[in-house]
């Protein structure tokens, strides 16, 4: 009696995983009720909670630097972070993999169910004040409503998540092949144009992620800590003609808000397919290559300023040396 209770339950159990093809939104190896592709159902990363941050107090911490760092996604070591897999068909239909998807499709994803709060990197009201790192300038929908039910927000969110292509110069033609018009409030005529095309921003247009850190000495752990502060993706940025002029930041969010959505997505394993960690695993134990671009410093100035070239990449290096001696002193008598 006992093995039948134990049976059915496990049968219940099981049914009920594999009804469920997706698990916090992220892809789950269960593409159709009743099929797992694979030995068993990866459930460990969709499922588990966030582990906090070790609380740290004020005056425990006896050194700590700010520094901002580019995560470039032309290294290999970063492809996993790229994944550039996700499109948009013939009818504006946001075609992701089914199988894992890119920090991009991730933040993106959650952004636009109103997960993940946006902050925008320069002032919208003097664009060139570029201090969003600082995290100052929200964009907020209005109280109680989001992305598809405040147009106003959507129409402002959408200037960081894609771009609308140039206006058609004919206008659209009515059933007997005349030109479409129609009347404007003026009681005058106007040529009726056709919708201007939507340039949403994929996984494969970004080509960094910036971050801002803290790194500190925790005297009651004796441990030299890291804490990620915000990130920011970044893209070419193009003049009308599609030449590429230099860089830009899309958006900031705030890291440790980012930790609570990335923690329940995979990351690719190019070692062993049994030992795949989430993005957030990724994040705290450092899974990447990163370059300095900027410390504080009194003139808030970054490298490139008064370093160029290979100089600027061996000042970058010594600032992090600086930050390992840091710790290396410490245990030195």
């Amino acid at each position: 009696m006992k093995n039948l209770l134990f049976n059915i339950l496990t049968i219940l159990s099981v049914s009920t995983v594999i009804a469920q093809p997706e698990i916090n939104g992220g892809p789950v190896n269960v593409p159709a009720d009743g099929i797992v592709d694979g030995v068993f159902i990866q459930e460990h990363v969709p499922t588990k909670r966030m582990i906090p941050y070790e609380f740290v107090r004020e005056s425990d911490v006896i050194w700590s630097k700010r520094v901002w760092q580019t995560i470039d996604l032309r290294e290999k070591i970063n492809h996993p972070i790229l994944f550039p897999f996700d499109e948009y068909d013939a009818s504006n239909n946001w075609v992701k993999n089914s199988t894992r998807w890119s920090l991009w499709t991730i933040l993106k994803t959650h952004i636009l169910n109103g997960d993940l709060r946006v902050f925008s990197p320069y002032n919208p009201l003097q664009f060139d004040i570029t201090d969003g790192d600082q995290l100052k300038y929200p964009i907020d929908p209005q109280p109680g409503m989001n992305y598809y039910t405040d147009k106003e927000y959507r129409d402002i969110l959408f200037t960081y998540l894609g771009s609308l292509g140039p206006q058609p110069t004919s206008p659209l033609t009515n059933i007997y092949g005349e030109d479409s018009t129609v009347v404007n409030a003026e009681g005058n005529l106007d040529y009726v144009y056709p919708d201007r095309d939507t340039n949403w921003i994929l996984s494969q247009d970004i080509i960094q992620y910036k971050l801002k850190e803290d790194w500190f000495f925790d005297k009651e752990r004796s441990v030299l800590d890291v804490r990620i502060i915000a990130i920011a993706p970044v893209i070419y940025s193009k003049d009308t003609e599609g030449q590429i002029q230099g860089a830009r930041d899309l958006f900031w969010l705030y890291f440790p808000h980012c930790r609570f959505v990335l923690n329940n997505y995979f990351v690719f394993n190019t070692k062993n397919d049994a030992q795949w960690m989430s993005f957030d695993d990724l994040f705290w134990k450092r899974k990447f290559s990163c370059t300095i671009f900027k410390e504080n410093n009194v003139f808030d100035r970054k490298i490139e300023s008064y370093k160029t070239g290979v100089d600027a990449l061996f000042e970058a290096e010594r600032i992090k040396e600086e930050i390992r001696t840091i710790e290396h002193d410490v245990w030195s008598f």
